[in-house]
């Protein structure tokens, strides 16, 4: 494998940091720096508002608000990738630049996702508009694939020719499809030249980094960041098949319910701090009879979260 022309301080993996919520549903920034220095304490880089944070139920103010409360209070933007892809370019550009200015290692850019079957030459177009505009030689954009939730497809061919028109810009991306012959085809083709590929989640983990990819943003990163990081470091060892079972075993245990909401649920018992149980409509918190077979399930496989 090339080693990639994009040297990046951004770590092997990151999570979509969950967003705690005030009562009245602003983001609670003390208590995201909190949890935030809780991931990179265990070796977790920071993706906030991504899909886990709930990232498309706030306003770019408050994502922008937000992510300068962080910095200022500590965080190293270098393990940082801002989500700030939007249906309007507007609000892209305007976080994009503002996580740029930041000095943020990277920024995770959905597609468009509101009208769907769209071209190729119709998001090609949405992301050369974003870049052009914001018009910064440190802007580094990973490209978000999440077409269960997008029901947008990024093609190979439309993320060749972004790289091949802004090689220095467009530098990776993350893919949540869910389709490992899609992932390792990206990997295939644009990883020799230097474009970083992290899979969606820990499920893949193992498969990306031995296929070429550099690790993974996933979820369950969140509550289980140590394990995972765990695994990144040491993938090559004779035991990572092994922490890779272990992975799936808690990652199943979360499936089972809504994600964001079966998450909170955990940070909020295992933190003793019930304000982490809010989520945003549309979404809900889970049930109490949920929370309670939740908790139990990870009980019986003595999963902890240790300094949090």
């Amino acid at each position: 494998m090339t080693m990639s022309p994009h040297p990046s301080s951004l770590p092997a993996v990151l999570s979509p940091v969950l967003t705690p919520f005030t009562p009245e549903g602003n983001p609670d920034a003390k208590k995201l720096l909190k949890q935030c220095q809780w991931l990179e304490s265990n070796g977790v880089g920071q993706a906030i508002f991504g899909t886990n944070s709930e990232a498309n139920s706030m306003s770019a103010p408050q994502k922008m608000s937000t992510l300068t409360a962080l910095i200022e209070g500590g965080l190293n933007p270098a393990h940082m990738m801002p989500g700030t892809g939007a249906t309007s370019i507007d609000a892209t550009v305007s976080m994009t630049s503002h996580a740029v200015q930041h000095q943020c290692a990277g920024v995770l850019m959905l597609p468009p996702f509101y009208y769907k079957d769209v071209t190729d030459d119709g998001l090609f177009a949405y992301f050369s508009e974003v870049i052009q505009k914001v018009g910064d030689a440190r802007l580094q954009v990973y490209i978000y694939n999440i077409p269960p939730v997008t029901k947008i497809n990024l093609s190979l061919s439309l993320l060749e020719r972004l790289t091949k028109e802004y090689p220095q810009t467009v530098v990776g991306m993350k893919d949540s499809s869910g389709d490992w012959e899609y992932t390792e085809s990206v990997i295939k083709l644009l990883a020799p030249s230097g474009f970083r590929v992290y899979a969606g989640s820990e499920v893949f983990l193992m498969r990306a980094l031995r296929a070429g990819g550099v690790g993974c943003i996933s979820a369950t990163a969140n509550v289980n960041p140590k394990a995972i990081a765990e695994l990144a470091a040491h993938w090559q060892e004779s035991d990572a098949d092994q922490l890779q079972a272990d992975l799936d075993q808690v990652r199943s245990i979360f499936a089972q319910y809504q994600m964001i909401a079966g998450m909170k649920t955990a940070v909020a018992s295992y933190s003793n701090d019930s304000e982490w149980l809010r989520v945003r409509p549309p979404l809900m918190q889970l049930s109490t009879e949920q929370q309670a077979k939740l908790l139990g399930e990870l009980k019986s496989i003595h999963f902890n979260m240790p300094g949090l």
